[in-house]
């Protein structure tokens, strides 16, 4: 061996062809390499040889502040640094000295651990989580991945550390809760961040969908576990996390909406509208894209509750058309999260529900092959339109384009140049524009 974590990495990198460049991080006590897998260059045909990034971290040891995680790094023995582990599945090291290459060294009995399922801090939890916050999510995101249980007198400190939680960045936070989301069986997760008190500091949003309420004999259903359910269906059928997080968000405006009529029960008029606008709001809070992924939530939150109304009888196509054309390409996404908000425990209901569904989805491949509602542009746009009547972006603009769009979806008009020339002539007329 070399000596120290750079002179770890100067002689290390020796061993490669071509030697590659040492980036050293004095801060932190570490080196990095990045070096090809082959140095010889790709057959004809065979894809570019990958890199693998190797670092080297010496044994150090960490002292924090109580308002930082980021900690002042010293130079330590291999005991100090397995004492800073996180956990004790993660404070396992393998000897590369060579009176005892190959040894397991495990103070923590981490590998018990391993096969017990158990999360465990090496030291006091209580230290352990005041040192570095973000390992309570850590915790909880291993124990959901790994299908592990988290240690009584562990699971205890996260609670009584949750506050705690308020030092570490929304960024850091969120990318936690992103692998949580993205687990098998994420309910397990927020389960655990509910239960700990800590989802009510991140997302106190979701907490409120919390608990039931009765009235006059009249209750309503906890709305935070349906949520959890119907994530766990979608995660059943979906890797994607931008629709598990539209599970998350269906029916995030619930508690802002729900009302009791009486005679009636609970309510919940409007909540998929109040909702979509919630979504911008709360992409933002949680530094999540505002670009197409929180446009695709969004949609799908406004959009969740269409395909139930077309399971009456006697739904026309328009209503068809009209659902194809603004759920647009994300028609199945849509329609997975339906199907997925379907919790009800009677298995009849679930049977009836489901093959309602079936008969929206055959419904709509109908509509779609006739008219292909789902990639359709109207044959005039508002560009157009203003060079017709010689407007400048303005209200009727919007009106004649709306009308236009609407009278093809309604089909009262043939979806075709002639036809729309010849509506958007006597609409111009009707509103005054000509």
């Amino acid at each position: 061996m070399c000596g120290r974590w750079h002179r770890i990495g100067f002689c290390s990198r020796k061993k490669f062809n071509p030697v590659p460049h040492v980036n050293y991080f004095k801060n932190f006590g570490t080196a990095h390499i990045r070096v090809k897998a082959s140095p010889n260059p790709p057959e004809e045909g065979e894809k570019e040889t990958p890199f693998f990034d190797i670092e080297f971290v010496g044994a150090r040891k960490e002292s924090y502040q109580r308002d930082s995680r980021k900690p002042k790094v010293q130079p330590g023995t291999l005991d100090d640094d397995q004492k800073r582990r996180d956990f004790t599945i993660n404070a396992l090291a393998i000897s590369l000295n060579k009176k005892d290459y190959g040894k397991l060294v495990d103070p923590f009995n981490g590998v018990q651990h391993l096969e017990e399922k158990i999360i465990i801090t090496p030291l006091e939890p209580e230290q352990t989580f005041s040192d570095d916050p973000l390992r309570m999510m850590r915790a909880i995101r291993f124990a959901t991945q790994l299908n592990f249980n988290i240690a009584s007198e562990t699971l205890l400190a996260i609670t009584e550390q949750a506050e705690r939680i308020k030092i570490i960045s929304r960024e850091r936070i969120t990318d936690e809760l992103n692998k949580i989301i993205l687990s098998v069986k994420p309910s397990i997760g927020f389960g655990l961040l509910y239960k700990t008190g800590l989802l009510k500091i991140i997302f106190p949003k979701m907490v409120a969908l919390a608990g039931a309420e009765y009235v006059d004999g009249y209750g309503h259903k906890d709305n935070f576990y349906h949520t959890l359910q119907v994530l766990d269906n979608v995660a059943k059928y979906s890797t994607d996390l931008w629709l598990r997080w539209a599970a998350i968000l269906h029916d995030i405006a619930k508690p802002a909406t729900k009302r009791f009529e009486e005679g009636h029960g609970w309510t919940f008029h409007g909540h998929e509208v109040v909702g979509g606008r919630m979504v911008p709001k709360i992409f933002n809070e949680m530094k999540l894209p505002g670009n197409e992924k929180m446009r695709f939530v969004k949609k799908l939150v406004e959009l969740h509750l269409r395909p139930i109304s077309l399971t009456k009888e006697n739904i026309t196509d328009s209503a068809i058309r009209r659902l194809l054309f603004d759920a647009g390409e994300d028609f199945d996404a849509l329609m997975t999260l339906c199907e997925a908000d379907i919790t009800s425990k009677n298995k009849y209901k679930v049977k009836r529900y489901l093959e309602n569904f079936k008969l929206v989805r055959e419904r709509c491949k109908e509509v779609e092959e006739k008219d292909q509602i789902r990639s359709w542009q109207p044959p005039i746009d508002g560009l157009e339109i203003m060079q017709i009547f010689n407007l400048a972006p303005s209200k009727p603009v919007g009106i004649l384009k709306d009308s236009l769009k609407d009278a093809i979806l309604d089909g009262a008009i043939e979806n075709n140049r002639d036809a729309a020339l010849e509506f958007l002539q006597n609409k111009a007329k009707e509103i005054g524009v000509i």
